[in-house]
C-alpha cells in the first residue's frame, strides 16, 4: 500500500519551513505528465501498453511497469484507532517508471494528511521515500518472477504513521506468479525504522492473493506481518479490496483492511485509481 509524489500541492499542508520542498515536488510532477502526453506518437492499439497496479494491498508485485511509460497510483486512506492517532485520512500517490526490463524507479508521498492525535487536529506533509525495483529473475505464469527493491526516506513528514510506521531505508524481495487462475504477490521486507537517537531492525511479511470475479471485475485478499521494535509488539491485518479495470491502462479500486492485534491500527479504508498515460516518454 505502498511510497507518493504531490499531486495535491498544500491542500493540506500547514505553513513552516518544511512546506518549502513542496514547489520543487509539485512542478516534477507537472513536468512528467506533461511529458508523458506529448512525447513520441501513441503506439499501435495491437501494443497498448498495460497498467500493472501495486495499489491497494501492503505487497507490491515483482513485476514492472511497461518500459518507458509512466504509471501513477492516487489514492485516499482513511484509518482510525492505531497506537499513534485516533483518526487519519490521506491522500497518496506513488509514481513508477521503468527504464530497462529489468530495472524501475519509483517515489512514493503522502502530500495532505489530516488527523486526530491525543485529541488535538493536526495536518501537514507525509513521509516522502525513493527507490528502484529490480527483476532478478523473470518468470511466466506458475513460474515466478523474482525481484529486489530498495526504497530510502527522503521528507521527514509530521503527520503521525500507521502502525507499521516508515522506514528510514527498506529492502524487500518480492515474488509474482499466476497459478490456476490466481494471481498472488508475496513479499519479505527488512527496514530499519529510526526515534532519533535509536535505529531499529523491523522485518514483514505480506502475501496476498487476486481472482477475476465477473467481467472487468477482480477480488483481492491479504494477509500481512510486520514486527514492532519501538512498541516490542507485532501489527497485523487482513486486507480486501475489489478492482475495476476500465480498460487496459485505468483501473480503480477500493477496499478495507482489519487490524488483527491490539496495537494494529484497528480499521483503514481506501479507494484509489492506477494509470498508465498509453503514450511513451521516448521512442523505441
Amino acid at each position: 500500500m505502498t511510497a507518493y509524489i504531490d499531486l495535491a500541492g498544500s491542500l493540506f499542508a500547514r505553513s513552516g519551513r518544511k512546506r518549502k520542498t513542496w514547489p520543487t515536488v509539485t512542478c516534477l510532477c507537472l513536468v512528467l505528465g506533461s511529458l508523458a502526453q506529448s512525447s513520441a506518437a501513441q503506439a499501435p492499439a495491437s501494443d497498448e501498453p498495460q497498467a500493472n497496479p501495486a495499489r491497494p494491498t501492503v505487497a507490491t508485485p515483482a513485476t514492472l511497469t511497461p518500459v518507458g511509460y509512466l504509471q501513477f497510483e492516487t489514492g485516499f486512506l482513511g484509518a482510525i484507532h492505531s497506537p499513534e492517532f485516533s483518526s487519519r485520512y490521506g491522500l497518496n500517490e506513488v509514481i513508477k517508471l521503468s527504464v530497462a526490463p529489468r530495472l524501475e524507479f519509483l517515489a512514493n508521498s503522502e502530500p495532505a494528511v489530516r488527523f486526530t492525535a491525543n485529541r488535538r487536529p493536526g495536518s501537514g506533509a507525509a513521509d516522502t521515500l525513493v527507490g528502484l525495483q529490480a527483476v532478478l529473475k523473470p518468470g511466466e505464469g506458475a513460474r515466478p518472477t523474482l525481484a529486489a527493491s530498495y526504497l530510502r526516506r527522503v521528507y521527514n513528514g509530521s503527520p503521525p504513521d500507521l502502525d507499521f510506521g516508515t522506514p528510514n531505508n527498506s529492502f524487500l524481495a518480492l515474488a509474482s506468479a499466476d497459478v490456476k487462475g490466481f494471481h498472488y504477490d508475496a513479499n519479505a521486507f527488512f527496514n530499519e525504522l529510526v526515534r532519533q537517537p535509536v535505529r531499529r531492525a523491523q522485518f514483514g511479511q505480506t502475501l496476498s492473493v487476486s481472482h477475476p470475479l465477473v467481467g472487468k471485475f477482480s477480488l483481492t485478499g491479504e494477509i500481512w506481518h510486520f514486527t514492532q521494535p519501538f512498541l516490542r509488539s507485532h501489527a497485523a491485518g487482513n486486507l480486501w479490496a475489489v478492482s475495476y479495470a476500465a480498460n487496459r491502462t485505468l483501473v480503480f479500486d477500493a477496499g478495507f483492511d482489519r487490524g488483527l492485534t491490539s496495537t494494529s491500527t484497528r480499521w483503514e479504508f481506501f479507494a484509489g485509481f492506477t494509470y498508465l498515460p498509453p503514450r511513451r516518454l521516448w521512442l523505441k
